[in-house]
């Protein structure tokens, strides 16, 4: 029958589970050793069990299956607790098997005893212990269904000791769930709900994740409606591409009409969103369809609360809604929105191919021309999400992955190893912060050890530009945010793997394609301007009489790159009654 751990790992192949990643050690030396004797699963080595955590979220982000990581008893387990936050607040099914010290010396103060089933509480859905190999292989299962059905993490926490035990029950075979199925809203509130849409004049929705299966509804829904179409970080990748209601992005990151729009239409339509900025949405004139009770409201009082899947819930009430015939609110809205892309665009274009250190829109909107129409791009946490929330085209076939819930630091690395061996024949690049890259620089030797093809491009500003910001937006000067310069490359090349240092804009396009050439690793670092920055969309007197009172030399700017293109399209293509 074999040993608890060997059915662990049985149960896990069910799941249709390819890998494991963690760091091997002592409690969780019966399990890897399981991994070695099954075929089908391999156990990935990493530097740091964060770095496991944040893999797996992204290997289940891009392939919407269950991915698995691991961490041995004690500093094993709780290096974890990072990229797990991420996985939860992200809704990636991640199972994470947190391996405990001897059941016996549980409760006795024991070497590298910690608690994990009380740790991990606040960062899964589910989070129990197994105790005994009776528990086996239910336990494991329960775990596995809750994180592929709810959308988030289950963490199983098993002591070295039961792991080693021989098995009582047969682990037989089970169908796990893993197509989910689709919600309408009740009748009533579809009726409603149209009604909200035919009695406003000027109605605007704001899309977030949740849009990922319901882009054509949506694009019904605004040329009923005429509505502007703006978005959130997350869903960006779903709804911008030849969209031609597109106004751009609100929040920290924003750029375009979005904000604006937002706020002179009769009625927003939140859909598929949990946009957490609450002082960028109006506050009132607000309905929000969503798929998940909990979070209808939580951020701004609604008009009306409708609780269904995005495109089931439009497919339901575009029937009852009627054709708007004035454009003059859509069509002022594209027209702000190409303006305002046009002015930031000037603010970084001047000089660009002169200026040193290099601009980072320049790098980013050339990483956006270079790269392959279906790569995967992980985003690390600070100025790189703007970057990449401005610079980067979708397509719907490419795919944007970053740490946009938890805001965590060193994710882009991680999860592009992850993505990588997720896709192993797609093009996959992670846009770094030196920050970031630094603070999880090990693996970079994870990157080499299996010679992953992930292409690292260092935005190498030699400041936390992000927080910089941050200080001087509160009125206060910058301090602590920047450190002495370090060469990456040379690391990188010391680590065996292709690198090259820029530090002219002139041969940025040359050494970009020179690495997306490359059939195995290559890291890029580019030294960027530390004094380019980017203010939001919307920001109040208190915060530009603090940033003039902080700032006596910088460069604020925020280029949008290919984006510009398709905002004056739409404008010409728009009809005109």
């Amino acid at each position: 029958m074999g040993t608890v751990a060997e059915q662990f790992i049985g149960v896990l192949r069910q799941a249709g589970v390819e890998r494991i990643y963690g760091v091997v050690g002592d409690s969780l030396n019966p399990v890897v050793d399981a991994i070695r004797r099954i075929d089908g699963i391999e156990w990935v080595h990493v530097r740091n069990e964060e770095a496991g955590a944040f893999a797996a979220a992204a290997e289940a982000q891009v392939t919407g299956r269950l991915a698995v990581c691991a961490g041995s008893c004690g500093p094993g387990n709780t290096h974890l607790i990072q990229g797990l936050y991420d996985a939860h607040r992200s809704g990636a099914p991640v199972l994470a098997l947190a391996s405990h010290i001897p059941s016996a010396q549980i409760g006795t103060e024991f070497f590298q005893e910690t608690h994990p089933e009380r740790l991990f509480v606040e960062c899964s859905h589910f989070c129990e212990m197994i105790g005994t190999a009776e528990q086996m292989p239910r336990v494991l299962r329960i775990a596995v269904q809750t994180a592929i059905s709810r959308g988030g993490v289950s963490v199983v926490v098993l002591p070295g000791d039961v792991a080693q035990q021989t098995a009582v029950h047969d682990t037989g075979h089970h169908d796990l769930l893993t197509r989910r199925g689709t919600l309408v809203p009740p009748a009533v509130q579809v009726a409603e709900l149209a009604a909200a849409l035919n009695r406003a004049e000027k109605v605007m929705l704001f899309c977030g994740a949740g849009v990922r299966h319901a882009r054509e509804e949506v694009m019904r829904l605004a040329a009923r409606t005429l509505a502007p179409v703006g978005h959130a970080l997350r869903g960006k990748e779903w709804i911008q591409y030849d969209n031609p209601y597109d106004v751009g992005m609100s929040g920290l990151l924003g750029y375009g009409a979005c904000y604006e729009a937002m706020h002179e239409a009769d009625l927003v339509v939140l859909v598929g969103t949990d946009f957490p900025y609450d002082n960028f949405l109006p506050g009132g004139n607000t309905v929000q369809i969503d798929h998940d009770p909990a979070r209808l409201g939580r951020r701004t009082p609604l008009a009306l609360a409708v609780h269904g899947d995005a495109g089931e819930t439009i497919r339901a009430v575009l029937p009852g809604v009627a054709q708007k015939t004035n454009r003059r609110y859509l069509d002022r809205m594209l027209a702000k929105h190409l303006k305002t892309l046009e002015t930031v665009v000037e603010a970084y274009t001047h000089d660009i191919e002169h200026h040193v250190p290099i601009h980072p829109e320049y790098v980013a909107d050339l990483v956006d021309e270079l790269a392959a129409d279906d790569a995967v791009f992980t985003v690390d946490t600070g100025m790189c999400n703007v970057w990449a929330a401005r610079y980067l085209s979708p397509n719907g076939r490419r795919r944007i992955i970053g740490s946009f819930l938890h805001g965590s630091m060193a994710n882009a690395l991680p999860h592009a190893i992850g993505a990588q061996f997720a896709a192993p024949g797609r093009q996959v690049v992670s846009i770094s912060g030196d920050g970031g890259l630094g603070m999880l620089l090990g693996e970079l030797l994870t990157v080499r050890l299996h010679d992953l093809p992930v292409k690292i491009v260092v935005f190498d500003n030699s400041s936390l530009g992000m927080v910089k910001l941050e200080m001087l937006v509160d009125g206060m000067p910058d301090f602590g945010t920047d450190h002495a310069p370090v060469d990456y490359a040379a690391i990188a090349a010391a680590m065996g793997i292709g690198a090259l240092r820029v530090e002219s804009p002139s041969d940025v396009r040359e050494a970009l394609a020179t690495a997306f050439a490359t059939s195995g690793p290559y890291l890029l670092d580019v030294v960027t301007d530390p004094d380019v920055l980017s203010m939001p969309p919307h920001i109040t007197r208190r915060q530009v009489k603090g940033f003039a009172l902080a700032a006596s030399k910088i460069v604020l700017t925020g280029g949008v790159g290919r984006m510009i293109d398709m905002a004056r399209a739409n404008l010409r293509n728009i009809p005109r009654p």
